[in-house]
């Protein structure tokens, strides 16, 4: 995929230490009605999120905005009921009950670790859920606990089929997380589109162009200029028809096989999202002694960072770790907020009686 993440613009950003955004966003899931349980869930996804990704892409603090407009019509129960539908020796569905997303994904990982841990392999669905963040937030949750951790989800009807120029399935993003042997999981975290509309507008707001192959416009075009895919554009794949491919299956697994809405239906109603999700854990001393994994992946990793680079210099690095400099960087030096969302968060607060430490 090509690189559009250009240098953040200072003038468009404030940063602020970690604990103030962890803090600041468990206040807010709390001033929404969540339980102490679903307000760590949250706060430790977005937190995460805000340490991995650019500001633009919408998965950090500026979930609240949509949090607190979907408390309000229902969208989003505080404290559902989570409840156990289908349930056998290595595998389960979740009834979320409209709940948030971070906390009835993280539910069923959890689940799905503990069927591994005596199965070999835990494989859980949910259904009636609503965005469950990034997907590689839980995938690492299985990754912390020793096991190889796959999450992938459906999502609102963004990417037009390969050939057609109408969006009909999602971005259906999967995380995949590997634990390593005294380093931070391998982690791959990706949209099945070539990008999101969030970064297609944060690209518009910094004037710079996008390549031609993020998305189509209105009418079918591709186009560099942001602001044509700012009206009614659809979202091109990975790889081509691959990633047309990709989503569909994701697509089936996630929402028809788990009784959640899918393709068309699912994320049109902002009452009632019914979103799937599907969470994979697997045990690895089911298949052989975890220090022979562990020596097998170094010599993986080896081999991967011994490769020639196209450009002499540079460094071949592994899936996640980019975002693994990221974090590091922004521990050392604070969180980038987008400046305009620390001002929309501001009533938000005020309504919800929240300190605003921003």
């Amino acid at each position: 995929m090509k690189e559009i993440h250009a240098p953040l613009k200072e003038s468009l950003i404030r940063r602020y230490p970690e604990p103030v955004i962890r803090q600041f966003a468990k206040d807010l899931a709390l001033g929404l009605g969540a339980s102490d349980e679903e307000a760590d869930v949250i706060s430790d996804g977005i937190t995460t999120a805000s340490l991995w990704w650019h500001p633009g892409q919408g998965q950090g603090l500026e979930k609240f905005f949509r949090y607190y407009r979907r408390v309000r019509n229902g969208g989003y129960v505080p404290r559902a009921r989570l409840t156990w539908v289908a349930e056998g020796p290595a595998y389960a569905l979740l009834e979320a009950n409209k709940a948030f997303g971070y906390h009835a994904a993280n539910t069923a990982m959890r689940r799905a670790i503990d069927l591994a841990g005596r199965a070999g392999i835990g494989i859980v669905g949910v259904r009636n859920s609503n965005h469950f963040g990034i997907a590689g937030y839980h995938a690492k949750t299985a990754a912390e606990a020793g096991f190889i951790g796959i999450a992938m989800t459906n999502a609102k009807a963004e990417m037009a089929p390969w050939g057609a120029k109408t969006a009909v399935l999602g971005t259906n993003p999967w995380g995949w997380a590997v634990p390593r042997r005294g380093a931070y999981p391998i982690i791959l975290d990706m949209a099945l589109t070539m990008s999101g509309i969030g970064m297609i507008a944060w690209a518009h707001r910094e004037g710079r162009q996008v390549p031609d192959d993020l998305a189509l416009t209105a009418d079918g075009r591709r186009t560099t200029n942001p602001a044509e895919l700012l009206e009614g554009s659809t979202q091109l794949p990975i790889g081509r028809a691959k990633g047309y491919g990709l989503s569909f299956m994701t697509d089936v697994l996630t929402g028809v096989l788990m009784g959640a809405k899918f393709g068309l239906s699912v994320f049109q109603d902002d009452t009632h999202f019914d979103v799937g999700h599907v969470m994979i854990a697997v045990k690895i001393d089911a298949f052989m002694p975890r220090d022979r994994f562990f020596d097998r992946l170094e010599q993986l990793v080896a081999e991967v960072k011994a490769a020639a680079p196209i450009t002499p210099g540079d460094e071949i690095l592994l899936p996640g770790e980019a975002e693994q400099r990221r974090m590091q960087e922004r521990l050392a030096h604070g969180i980038p907020v987008d400046a305009e969302t620390v001002e929309k968060l501001r009533p938000i607060a005020a309504d919800l009686g929240v300190p605003f430490p921003l």
